[in-house]
């Protein structure tokens, strides 16, 4: 019998968000593991907000919306809000009753700084990291580290002489034409007028260089969680200085091995990482002039085959934040904003992977 297409006109719902939302979905227990997080971090809370005047925006649900964003891949937080306004099912994560008011978008985006300067994406990364050691999902001994290009929310056409000598834009409008050809354009030289901090940079040979960050990353081998992260200025010698940092911190006075690949193969890099008391398990690069930094002395064991093979599951992580998250070119412009929006993303990466390691039912 065919079914009557009713008017919705019903004023009132006896229907909470928490019952609307089946049993098994896949974010209940990462909201669990938020929300456990989220209240060891009640204190620092406390500090950055004044007694008086009147109530924000709860931290606790800024960074549940932000981490919406990143599991969802929503370009911005104009949209995010605007899903905020119909969807039960993110309301019901962020902690929105049914009938209480979204917040602009605006008023969003100026609480969200306020999260920035006090580097709390880096605590609630470093507190989920906690809770997947704690469930004993880490290697403390084996590790591999590598980086990717983020592209900075920056056009060419704003990458202009650093001494103002550059002539105006032809053709006049909003969005000038400009004609490179020709021009010599340098970091040294130039600087990107929208995003100072942004370099000019190129994967490798042959491809196109643009305006970019770096951000680095260091993946325990057992599950391939990150633990640890960081954003630099592009150069070619960042992702080995930033290894070398984020090194410092996780191996203690045990040794533990690092894999990498070839781009890491250097004597400084080799030299350093042994003083550190880590084995560095990197991919050998035979076309290097002077041969591989990496010989015998570390191959001929069957843990360097081992580690080799478990660096590729950080490209996971990698193109799990680009083709999910938001690490392909942030909206966020400067240094500290892209490792704010970095950090969020590696953290939404952890929860999804504990999620499926945990809890395997919810996938």
């Amino acid at each position: 019998m065919r079914g009557a297409d009713s008017k919705q006109e019903a004023m009132f719902s006896y229907v909470s968000p928490e019952e609307r939302v089946p049993a098994k979905h896949p974010l209940r227990p990462i909201r669990a593991m938020i929300s456990e997080a989220l209240a060891q971090m009640d204190r620092r809370f406390e500090k950055l907000y004044s007694q008086t005047g009147r109530p924000s925006i709860a931290p606790e649900r800024l960074i549940r919306a932000l981490l919406l964003q990143v599991l969802y891949s929503i370009r911005s937080e104009r949209l995010l809000v605007e899903q905020l306004e119909y969807n039960l099912l993110f309301r019901w994560f962020v902690g929105l009753s049914v009938d209480e008011p979204v917040w602009d978008h605006s008023t969003f985006s100026k609480n969200r700084d306020r999260l920035l300067e006090a580097d709390i994406a880096r605590e609630l990364f470093e507190a989920i990291v906690e809770q997947a050691r704690m469930a004993d999902l880490l290697s403390d001994e084996h590790f591999s580290v590598d980086g990717t290009m983020i592209e900075a929310w920056a056009s060419h056409k704003s990458f202009r002489p650093k001494d103002g000598s550059g002539g105006p834009d032809a053709g006049g409008g909003r969005n000038d034409a400009r004609d490179f050809r020709g021009e010599q354009r340098t970091n040294d030289t130039h600087a990107s007028t929208s995003d100072p901090e942004a370099k000019l940079y190129r994967k490798s040979a042959g491809t196109t260089s643009k305006l970019a960050y770096l951000g680095h990353a260091v993946s325990e081998n057992r599950n391939g969680l990150i633990v640890a992260a960081q954003v630099t200025q592009a150069s070619g010698t960042a992702e080995r200085s930033a290894a070398i940092d984020m090194l410092g911190e996780l191996c203690g006075p045990r040794r533990c091995t690092l894999a990498a690949d070839k781009g890491y193969d250097t004597r400084e890099f080799v030299r350093r990482t042994r003083e550190l008391n880590v084995t560095p398990h990197v991919a050998q690069n035979t076309e290097r002039r002077g041969g591989s930094a990496i010989n015998a002395r570390t191959t001929r064991h069957v843990g360097y085959a081992l580690s080799i093979k478990a660096r590729k599951r950080i490209e996971e992580s990698f193109g799990w934040a680009k083709d999910i998250g938001l690490l392909r070119r942030p909206k966020v412009r400067g240094r500290r904003k892209i490792e704010f929006v970095t950090l969020l993303t590696f953290t939404g990466y952890n929860l999804v992977r504990m999620r499926n390691l945990l809890a395997p039912g919810f996938t």
